[in-house]
């Protein structure tokens, strides 16, 4: 059949790096297993286990990657006998004829299934941090470019004191620190399920080496360390704990809800002209309305992002729901929710480092709507600048609030432009202070320590945080959308 006649995964047709769909592709998965395979015979063969022979091993190596031709094989395999792992051996004994008697000797399907997904977990969290690093790299050096330029605050989306553009980009960034935490910490948690047999006792194990409970330990941490894991569980079940793909999606169900927040921070800055993402010269915002510019790459972020923020859903039920050793209603979800949690990350991280990569500052209308709303800000200043002249802050406070009632009456039911300073400056009331009104409305005045804490915060925390990552960085190109 045409592949164009059958359903194709937006990640992987459109959204997603090509490590990541390679990663969870079906020739890396089953290509895994078979290595965990010659991991397995050559460490039982080095501990003494006769049946493994040379020739075996020899023959399991040279056909460690399934090739094109094998999957149709494995596929009618596993129709005739209603399992994966065992038309997979099958598969493999094909092609490896010397090793059809010992491989997946002493094993349960899990063997293969866990460590392969454990394996898969551990790349593709290395994937991620990766490009979370290039991300936070480049949205610290977005910071201290506009650390010192004063925009309008929010609360409640409601004018606020003022900010800086920068200032707002740490928060960001603050947040993706602590996702660069939670990651690290779910890769670093992740170990090795290991050689643990059906139920995780290693029953099997022990009768292939006569009852040695040493040689079973070692043929554990031999597989372990061939598999590149520093460490292997000690007790599992038929498979490793669910709990682990839960702390895993959950580190990466928090990233979304990040990437979430903040895709929805610049489609509300461009709505107002302050912020764009990077729009190229032939792009097309609108069918209908040519002069649109649409912030379509956050849009398209904020709709994976929520996609992956939900998905640890999946894995909290799955893990509650394994009923003592296991069942396998773990089976079929995982292999949707898991690759999807890691697919939707890629594709949203991909993004971020697109357009973090050329983001679109417009300081003319940051200054004009500032503009707007700063002489109602400055009222504080003016009615503590009175005060400093013997006149009571209360009587100061009354005749501010008459000015800046009927500015804001002229602004909302006229259209009018902000005309509180004017009135400030005409007023006989206010002459103490005119000479020094312009200090008192300067937007700079109204920042803080905003510049001074965007210098530090990089400088100290996100460069400590990055640390690890410099060789990854060093490279740092923009990343290319597919569409």
């Amino acid at each position: 059949m045409d592949p164009n006649d059958e359903y194709q995964t937006p990640f992987n047709s459109r959204y997603c790096t090509s490590a990541m769909k390679q990663l969870w592709s079906p020739r890396t998965r089953f290509s895994t297993w078979r290595q965990l395979w010659v991991w397995l015979a050559e460490s039982e063969k080095e501990l003494g286990l006769t049946q493994v022979t040379d020739k075996a091993i020899s023959q399991m190596k040279e056909h460690v990657t399934v090739q094109d031709d094998e999957f149709e094989v494995v596929a009618q395999e596993e129709k005739r006998r209603r399992h994966d792992v065992m038309a997979h051996c099958h598969g493999f004994g094909l092609k490896a004829p010397a090793a059809e008697g010992i491989i997946h000797l002493g094993a349960t399907s899990c063997y293969v299934t866990d460590n392969a997904d454990l394996i898969f977990l551990k790349r593709g969290l290395d994937l991620l941090l990766d490009q979370l690093a290039n991300v936070i790299k480049k949205l610290a050096k977005f910071a201290l470019e506009y650390r010192d330029l004063p925009c309008l605050g929010f609360t409640h989306l409601q004018p606020a004191m003022p900010t800086t553009v920068g200032k707002r980009a740490c928060l960001w960034i603050q947040d993706f620190l602590m996702d660069l935490r939670n990651i690290e910490r779910a890769r670093s948690d992740l170990r090795f399920r290991g050689v643990k047999g059906a139920t995780g006792t290693q029953a099997t194990f022990l009768k292939l080496f006569k009852g040695d409970h040493g040689k079973v330990e070692a043929l554990d941490e031999l597989v372990t360390k061939k598999a590149g894991f520093s460490f292997v569980f000690t007790i599992t079940s038929q498979t490793y704990s669910r709990k682990i793909d839960l702390e895993t999606l959950a580190a990466l169900g928090s990233l979304g809800a990040t990437c979430l927040k903040i895709g929805k921070d610049v489609r509300l800055l461009a709505s107002f002209k302050e912020m764009e993402e990077p729009f190229e010269a032939d792009q097309i915002g609108s069918s209908a309305m040519p002069f649109k510019r649409n912030p379509m790459r956050f849009e398209r972020l904020c709709s994976l992002a929520r996609k992956l923020k939900n998905l640890p859903n999946d894995a909290a039920d799955t893990y509650s729901d394994q009923w003592l050793e296991r069942t396998l209603d773990d089976s079929a979800i995982r292999r949707i929710s898991i690759p999807e949690a890691f697919l939707a990350a890629d594709a949203c991280l991909l993004i971020l480092n697109n357009v973090c990569s050329g983001l679109v500052i417009y300081p003319a209308v940051i200054r004009k709507r500032l503009n707007l709303e700063l002489p109602f800000m400055a009222t504080e200043n003016i009615i503590m600048a009175l005060s400093e002249r013997g006149i009571s802050r209360n009587v100061a406070h009354e005749e501010v609030r008459k000015l800046s009632q009927e500015a804001g009456r002229l602004v909302k039911e006229e259209g009018k432009e902000n005309n509180l300073i004017e009135e400030v400056r005409k007023n006989e009331f206010f002459k103490p202070i005119w000479e020094q009104l312009d200090d008192l409305t300067t937007p700079s005045t109204f920042i803080g320590r905003a510049p001074q804490q965007v210098e530090k915060f990089c400088r100290e925390e996100v460069n400590s945080a990055l640390k690890s990552y410099s060789e990854v960085l060093s490279g740092n190109e923009k990343a290319e959308l597919h569409v």
